[in-house]
């Protein structure tokens, strides 16, 4: 039931009123989206008009297990806890069905924000935060071409090994193939 001033002078339905936040609510919502934008690396920002349920629960689900948060954004209230952090230049993109993504690894974020966006065509990822710097769309998709920290670090150690690797089997084959000549001139006689 609704409250009797809200009844009165208001056409709020049942269900406006459920869905309405508090101040403690907001609050709560903007110390923990200023928590998340100043505690990450990396914040991309997309919008999902179009999106089903499901489409956002399978992105949310290959987002957490990268331990990169998704967030679903009220963008009145998100544009007051980006004012004290250090994306508040991302501001003026929080506009329309928004959505936003925060990690320690932007180029992780990028790379799985691109894929989803290219196999679902409602996604648009419309800017991105990262060493200070806003990046627009073509920015954020460079940067989802280039290697993981993980998948650098794999290239690093592959190289780094290759080099060891071929100068013990070179060291290695001659005396073997002493080895086999030998065995096989004593086999001879």
């Amino acid at each position: 039931m609704l409250p009797l001033q809200w009844e009165c002078h208001t056409k709020l339905t049942q269900r406006d009123y459920k869905f309405m936040m508090n101040k403690e609510k907001k609050k709560i919502y903007i110390d923990e989206m200023k928590k998340a934008f100043s505690s990450n690396e990396a914040v991309m920002v997309a919008h999902y008009q179009g999106l089903n349920v499901n489409q956002l629960d399978k992105l949310r689900k290959e987002l957490r297990e990268k331990g990169i948060l998704f967030k679903i954004t009220k963008n009145r209230i998100t544009k007051i806890a980006l004012k004290d952090t250090p994306c508040k230049d991302l501001e003026k993109f929080f506009t329309g069905p928004t959505a936003a993504t925060m990690s320690s690894d932007p180029i992780l974020s990028a790379k799985i924000l691109t894929k989803f966006a290219k196999d679902n065509k409602n996604l648009k990822i419309i800017a991105g935060f990262m060493d200070g710097k806003v990046l627009d769309q073509n920015e954020v998709a460079k940067i989802a071409t280039l290697p993981t920290l993980d998948e650098a670090r794999a290239k690093i150690v592959g190289i780094l090994t290759s080099p060891a690797q071929k100068i013990v089997s070179i060291l290695l084959a001659p005396g073997s193939k002493i080895a086999n000549l030998t065995r096989a001139k004593s086999l001879k006689k």
